[in-house]
């Protein structure tokens, strides 16, 4: 899941990037139909928006809320006339859909496009989606485990040097030198 999110966190980031540069009209004139329909592929391969698709819902959900708050006797009315009105928006679902291929397509030449695409798309691609979550959790886990270690080990033979050198110099220490625990982080 990790992996996910930091691929869609990066997909955001190059979504937003490309909403800014879109002011530039010059770039996505720059943009090939070709080039343009591989970032569209690779978006789709790697499910890149897909972490957007709760948004319309959400603020949907939040505006509903927010207006029977103000109006509990129209609950019905209001909650038809919210949905509808998102249904009806729902289409431009397919703006973020443009904007992250352009993101893409300026990061991105039209070939490596069609290898991100093709590589997401093979059964390797789809498992390391699927998949890739979990392997990260479980370094993410190993790492802390090996953190926890290294500081361990650094405090008591950075400390058991200290005490050699402290003694070669005739330093007494106002404290102990070696720590109680290992720092956690």
């Amino acid at each position: 899941m990790i992996l996910v999110n930091r691929v869609r966190r990066f997909s955001a980031a190059l979504v937003a990037s490309a909403v800014l540069v879109s002011a530039l009209p010059a770039f996505a004139e720059d943009i090939s139909d070709a080039h343009l329909k591989a970032a569209r592929e690779a978006v789709a391969a790697i499910k890149a928006t897909d972490f957007y698709d709760g948004i319309l819902p959400q603020a949907a959900a939040a505006l509903k809320e927010q207006m029977i708050q103000k109006n509990p006797d129209l609950q019905e009315i209001i909650t038809s006339t919210v949905d509808g009105t998102a249904l009806k928006l729902a289409g431009r679902r397919a703006d973020l859909e443009k904007e992250a291929a352009l993101a893409y397509a300026r990061v991105f030449s039209a070939e490596d496009l069609t290898a991100i695409a093709t590589f997401y798309n093979s059964a390797t691609g789809k498992k390391l989606l699927q998949d890739g979550p979990i392997v990260t959790r479980e370094v993410a886990k190993a790492a802390d485990i090996w953190q926890r270690g290294i500081a361990r080990d650094l405090a008591e033979q950075a400390a058991s040097a200290l005490e050699v050198v402290l003694k070669e110099k005739g330093l007494i220490p106002q404290q102990p030198i070696k720590p109680e625990a290992a720092p956690a982080n």
